[in-house]
Formats: C-alpha cells, structure tokens, sequence
C-alpha cells in the first residue's frame, strides 16, 4: 500500500497528503538521517509490544486454549525465550523499555506516576538511536507516559489515549504527528497497521526502529473485525493480534526486509484478571496475574526473530529483564548509550547473533513501593521473603527464615547482595493509591470541604 492509499484508509483526508509538514522537523530532515538501509549494515527494528498478553495466550508457550499459528512461526524462525521478566503493570514496563532504567530511577514507579519522567531528566531509546541514522516511529498504545512520542524523540507517530481502544465508540479520534484524526467505522489495529506499513515502507532504504504498541488484547475485550455471532471475543482478540502479526512478516518479506530486520514480540505484563484461571499453560495456572508481585505477575513471552543471524527454533533459558533492550538495541545499531546515568540493561545481543554472551544472573521487578529480585533458582522480596523457584511459574515456595539449606542459605545472600546494592528504597519512591482508592479520597475531600464551615 502506498503512502496515498494508506492516508485514504485512514481517512486523513486531502490535507494529511502534506502530513510531512506535520512530522517532528520535517519528513526531509528524518530522511536525511541516512540512506543506507540494508547497505549500512544496521538491522531495522520492529519491537512489537502486545498488551496483558502472558505466558498462556501464545500456543508455543504451552497455551492450552488459544491458538497463535502466526506468532508460533515466528518463534519458529528465531528464539523463544522462556524466562522474560515485565514489571506487572504497563507504565513503568513501558519507560524501562525506552530507558534501560529501573523504576526507583526514574520515578515510574506505578501507572499514576508517568509525570514524573520527563526529556530533561531521561533519555529515550529513539534520542539514543536516532544520532545512529535511525529513523524512529511510535505506533499504538502511549497513555502513562506523559508528552507526546514526538518529545522524546519519535520522528513519526500515531498513538491512541488510555489502553485497549479498538472502535470509534470507545474514542472517536487518534493522534497521528500531533493531529486528531477521525477513526470513523475503521477498526483501529487496521488503521495502526496501515502506518506501520506505511512508514516501513517510506524508510526502506534506511535503517529503523519502531515502538509497535498493540492495542491487544487489552480490555474492554470487544468483537473483532472476523467476530462472528456467539465467538468467544477473547479468543477472537488474541486471533486478530496473531493475524496482524503474520501481515506484518508478509510485508516485510514483499519488501524484501525481513533479512535484515529483527523482531522482538513480547508481553507488557502477565494475563489480566479475570482471564488467568483460563489461560493454563500445560494443564496448569501460573501463581498470579497482571498487577500482582508474583510469577504470573510478570513472567511473559519474548519472541526474537532476525532470519539469517539468530538461531531458529531455539529456545533459552537466560533471565531477560525490560532494561535489557536498551543497551541490546545500542550494540546492534552501533549507538552510543548515555554515560552520564546508570543503565541497569544487560547487553544479550550476542544471543541474538546465536553466541553464549553473558547472560545475567538476576532480573529485578518492582510496583509502588513493592519489590524482588530473581535468580534462576530463588526470590527475595523487599521484606525478607525467600522462595523456592524450581517449580514456577506454577508454584512459589516459601523459605523458612531458619531454615539450615545451604542452597537457601547462599540464594538469600546472593540476592540480598542484588537489593543492597540496587537500594531502591533511596530512589524516587512516589507510593501511589490504587486509581479506585483515588477516586474514593478525592470524593471524601469533596463531601469534606462541602460539609466544612466558610473561612470568615
């Protein structure tokens, strides 16, 4: 589809035909970024990001009630890794993606703390690629995180208020390069893949980097547009997301791209309540789900695929944490990374080259105020808590404080060495309510300053 077509699709209308004028200084300053594309010897990167899409949604993860044939042959064609930790809601896994940063560093802490990241303070991964000669686009989901995508750096973007957005009866508008678009009767993952396309196919000769924030399959779950009567809507929403999945790889192969673009699909956060009694993986439940500290929590799948560089049909066992992808994503562009901050990622592009690399020891996980670190084997929680981990994501065992294990022993030492170091108490700690105790406290403040007495 080319760019005309697509604006028509979108129903841009004859005024979006100029859309260069729209975009963050210019389309022709973004082009003038390099030409090279394939010739540069830099991979093009597509991180796709789907939505409360854990463990038991992906049929090659052992999901045994959905079927994912697309996301399945993607795995195929790379490596499944099968111990990626988010943090357990979409806010601050989203910043720690884009900053290689914990959370107690930059005060994303929790989904009601995204004002507190800002450019002066941070630096995003399109800032740090763009000097590189990438060429940068948002597509989809940018709610917690404040400003627009275009003021951390995006060249190019269309993104969408709050999550799970789907038909114009839920929003009527979306947000591309700054301006409110109609959705009209477009189904809105149609409209993002139309961009996504788009924009690909624009900078094909030059390398890239999109941030492809699904809208699925966040709630509310509503028909698709291959929604038939009494469908389980569920199921259909996480066929359509494996669906969009397949036409972008088509594209790319129209294209002749896909050789030298990597892909990484991945979770935001574990299943949502109330779908992880159903979505088993091998006859069993994982211990939690989105929002909680436990496995189901924040244990999702990750998928990387780049035919031709990374070993196909693989899969590993090595502790891949959200900061990861920052320092990753800087080798493989030949970016330089900031040194004037901590960057707590760990570098696994020799993974993806198909080499051992050094993989880390332990991920950490953090959620307003609450935290653990997690090795291979072990869990300590910010109050001391030890767990056994041999048997998650199904089962967390609890250690006995006293307990004379040797392999207990030197797990809690090694991991409390982790949380003494990180000390993520002396960071910026913002607790947050929960948004519904929020709701509450600001009604309790209204009903109080009604019933108090005039100031004479």
């Amino acid at each position: 589809m080319n760019r005309r077509e697509f604006l028509k699709t979108a129903g841009l209308g004859a005024i979006a035909l100029s859309a260069t004028a729209m975009l963050p200084g210019g389309l022709q300053a973004a082009e003038a970024i390099g030409t090279a594309g394939s010739k540069s010897g830099k991979p093009n990167i597509i991180f796709i990001l789907s939505d409360d899409v854990g463990l038991g949604e992906i049929g090659c993860f052992g999901s045994d009630h959905y079927k994912t044939p697309k996301i399945d042959a993607l795995a195929k064609s790379g490596v499944r890794y099968d111990q990626c930790f988010s943090q357990p809601l979409c806010g601050p896994s989203r910043c720690q993606i884009m900053t290689g940063r914990y959370a107690f560093r930059t005060g994303m802490t929790s989904n009601q703390s995204g004002a507190v990241p800002r450019p002066a303070n941070e630096i995003m991964m399109p800032k740090m690629l763009k000097p590189a000669g990438y060429v940068t686009a948002q597509v989809g989901k940018w709610s917690q995180l404040q400003l627009e995508p275009s003021e951390w750096g995006f060249d190019e973007y269309l993104r969408f208020n709050g999550s799970g957005k789907y038909w114009a009866q839920q929003d009527p508008n979306y947000t591309l390069n700054g301006k409110k678009m109609p959705l009209g009767d477009k189904y809105l993952p149609d409209v993002m893949h139309e961009f996504l396309i788009d924009f690909i196919t624009r900078h094909k000769d030059q390398p890239f980097y999109v941030h492809y924030a699904m809208s699925h399959i966040h709630g509310p779950i509503m028909r698709t547009p291959d929604s038939v009567a009494k469908s389980d809507h569920y199921e259909d929403n996480i066929s359509y997301m494996d669906k969009l999945v397949g036409k972008l790889v088509d594209e790319l192969d129209r294209l002749k791209l896909r050789d030298n673009t990597l892909i990484i699909f991945v979770g935001d956060n574990g299943t949502a309540p109330p779908h992880g009694d159903t979505s088993t993986v091998r006859g069993k439940r994982l211990s939690g789900q989105k929002g909680t500290m436990l496995e189901g929590g924040s244990r999702v799948p990750m998928i990387v695929s780049w035919p031709g560089t990374t070993p196909a049909g693989k899969v590993s066992k090595d502790l891949i944490d959200f900061s990861d992808y920052f320092p990753t994503f800087a080798a493989l562009a030949g970016a330089k990374a900031p040194s004037d901050r901590p960057i707590d990622g760990h570098d696994f592009s020799p993974q993806i080259k198909g080499k051992t690399g050094k993989p880390r020891e332990w991920v950490y996980v953090e959620l307003n105020g609450r935290w653990y670190a997690r090795s291979q084997g072990w869990k300590l929680t910010r109050d001391g808590e030890l767990f056994d981990m041999s048997d998650a994501p199904f089962v967390e065992k609890p250690i006995a404080t006293d307990t004379t294990d040797p392999k207990a022993i030197a797990g809690r030492k090694e991991l409390q060495a982790v949380l003494d170091k990180l000390n993520p108490a002396a960071g910026k700690q913002k607790i947050m309510p929960a948004p519904n105790k929020q709701k509450r406290q600001k009604q309790k403040r209204k009903n109080k300053n009604k019933l108090a007495p005039a100031t004479p």
